[in-house]
């Protein structure tokens, strides 16, 4: 009588781990910070530019009107006129706080200031980033009023400059300052901002990084062990 073969089979251990693998998701980067940045204001799309053409910009159109540009040399003599009746004032001081003066005053209307003070809701918010300069003739550049708001500051530089008798430290605060004014003016420049000290934003995108699944070894099905018994498999489990 044939006996029953008897077939070896390797035992598969498998262990459950309740361990926390657990997928980590980091949410967003740290902030870092950046010392000078560059940005860019203001859509410049053709869904602006409607908004902008729908009414006049009176808070622009005025620098091309009659009197416009005669206005800054009457304040320029103005101020002097003034500065001059101070006791102990000098000539070389005067002409220097008159040119510091009016760069000031220029520097806070044309390239400070944003927006428009009044009827700002008839152009849905198209002027609200955008200073004076940026406003004035749509935008366009080289214009006569524009060469003209550009011209003065010069002049007025070289006639600080002359009545000073070419000082050099003068003549350094004053050119500081006429760059300071001029600069802004360029084309180049055109709805830019440059930001001092900015915390760059977050990273909004949730980044996830390698989970922590357990390490092979204890988890992993091992060889079969020669102590345990082997499985028996008979005919009669096949009837």
């Amino acid at each position: 009588m044939l006996s029953s073969p008897t077939l070896g089979v390797p035992t598969l251990t498998i262990e459950h781990t309740v361990s926390a693998a657990e997928l980590k998701v980091r949410v967003g980067r740290g902030r870092s910070s950046s010392v000078v940045k560059v940005e860019t204001v203001g859509e410049d799309s053709q869904e602006e530019g409607l908004d902008q053409s729908m009414y006049g910009n009176m808070n622009a159109e005025w620098v091309n009107r009659k009197g416009a540009w005669l206005i800054h040399p009457v304040l320029i003599v103005a101020g002097k006129i003034v500065v001059d009746t101070i006791p102990g004032m000098t000539q070389e001081l005067s002409w220097t706080l008159v040119n510091l003066f009016y760069l000031g005053f220029s520097y806070l209307m044309f390239h400070w200031v944003t927006g428009i003070p009044f009827q700002s809701d008839l152009h849905g918010g198209a002027y609200d980033d955008l200073t004076l300069w940026e406003q004035i003739d749509e935008g366009a550049h080289y214009t006569p009023a524009k060469k003209w708001l550009f011209s003065v500051p010069v002049v007025l530089f070289l006639a600080s400059t002359h009545y000073t008798h070419y000082n050099p430290l003068v003549f350094a605060v004053n050119l500081s300052a006429l760059l300071f004014v001029l600069i802004p003016k360029l084309p180049q420049l055109h709805r830019q901002r440059v930001r001092f000290m900015v915390d760059d934003e977050a990273s909004g995108v949730s980044t996830p990084i390698t989970p922590g699944f357990p390490r092979s070894g204890s988890s992993t099905p091992t060889m079969f062990d020669d102590n345990l018994p082997p499985i028996k498999i008979t005919e009669a489990q096949f009837d």
